[in-house]
């Protein structure tokens, strides 16, 4: 199959949360949901074209398979001490790039399956607790970042699905 046919299910946040890290993990859920949705039937020459001359690399595909490298990184490597290889090693930051084999549906599926890891790895974990790798961050930061990253990248998403199909919304 060359493209996701149906839309991941969102929800907002609770309106009357008081758990700080709740809340942001639900957040970064719903960005996840939003983003995976922006490929939601989307063939896959729109998936993988890159329509602004001045960033050759910015695909919609590559968007989310970034989001995934951000998401190993950031939440199972560093918060939780995961021993998984990073996904953005080099320079030029190569998760990016795209391969042969990378369809709409395999790339939500990678994505989707960092979400497990990453809530394994904060399962015991506190918003004042140190990150387990290099303990320099709190896991309040490392998550918020994450959560300020997608919405971003979601941002781009947005633009490119407009790009590719006229598509808008949230």
């Amino acid at each position: 199959m060359s493209n996701t046919s149906s839309k991941t299910q969102r929800s907002w946040p609770a309106r009357l949360a008081f758990d700080e890290l709740r809340l942001q993990l639900d957040f970064l859920q719903f960005l996840r949901a939003t983003a995976v949705n922006k490929l939601a039937r989307l063939p896959l020459a729109s998936a993988v074209a890159t329509p602004l001359p001045s960033s050759p690399r910015l695909s919609a595909l590559g968007v989310v398979k970034h989001l995934t490298a951000v998401e190993r990184w950031w939440l199972s490597i560093e918060a939780g001490g995961a021993d998984l290889p990073s996904l953005w090693a080099g320079s030029p930051d190569p998760s990016w790039d795209l391969a042969a084999e990378d369809t709409p549906a395999s790339v939500v599926a990678a994505y989707k399956a960092e979400w497990a890891r990453a809530e394994k790895s904060l399962r015991r974990l506190g918003p004042d607790d140190r990150t387990r790798r290099r303990g320099e961050f709190t896991v309040r930061w490392v998550v918020a970042h994450v959560v300020q990253e997608t919405a971003r990248h979601v941002g781009h998403l947005d633009l490119l699905r407009e790009l590719a199909d006229g598509e808008v919304g949230e």
